[in-house]
């Protein structure tokens, strides 16, 4: 089975958070969610919109060779945590190194890039682009270069986990979540 981690910061967009573990459970992926342990007293985080999620494990506790890919919900408040913090730097660095999996969306890009592990080709959040590379960013929903994963934002989250879905469990699995969720205007 295969297996992600999503760290969550203070900030994070919610919407994108919660789609992007559910959808993965559904389609028989486990999910970690970590907190940054180095910000919070406990596991609780809370997003940009004023939900709090409760985080499975700290961070500083997960390491590359666990997971299959780490994927970053955006929000700006949490995206600028993420590229500020040297655990999430180093673990996005490390994933790169062992060729795993790495994915991001909205404003979460934008960490890719400090951390110097932003493919060619990617998309994000409409003017976060201006912070990264304007020239590189395709204007999709889901942008797939390299082992990378990009997405624009809140709405592109079921597209953005559906792909995600299909890299790390399969075509039948893809296939099934996204009837169940009916989410036909996904790419096939």
């Amino acid at each position: 089975m295969a297996r992600v981690i999503v760290p969550l910061a203070e900030g994070f967009e919610e919407i994108e958070a919660v789609t992007i573990i559910d959808i993965l459970r559904r389609a028989g992926v486990e999910v970690q969610s970590a907190y940054l342990n180095d910000e919070f007293a406990n596991n609780l985080v809370l997003g940009a919109n004023g939900i709090t999620i409760e985080a499975d494990i700290p961070l500083n506790t997960a390491f590359a060779d666990e997971y299959d890919m780490i994927i970053l919900p955006g929000g700006w408040g949490g995206t600028n945590r993420f590229a500020e913090n040297q655990t999430v730097q180093n673990l996005l660095k490390e994933f790169k190194a062992k060729e795993r999996w790495i994915a991001a969306m909205c404003a979460a890009p934008y960490a890719l890039h400090t951390a110097g592990v932003l493919s060619k080709k990617y998309t994000c959040y409409p003017s976060v682009e201006e912070q990264i590379r304007p020239e590189d960013r395709v204007d999709e929903r889901v942008v797939i270069d390299e082992r990378v994963i990009t997405s624009q934002g809140p709405a592109t989250a079921i597209c953005f986990a559906l792909e995600i879905a299909r890299v790390l469990a399969g075509e039948e699995n893809f296939k099934s979540v996204k009837a169940g969720t009916l989410a036909s205007y996904c790419q096939e």
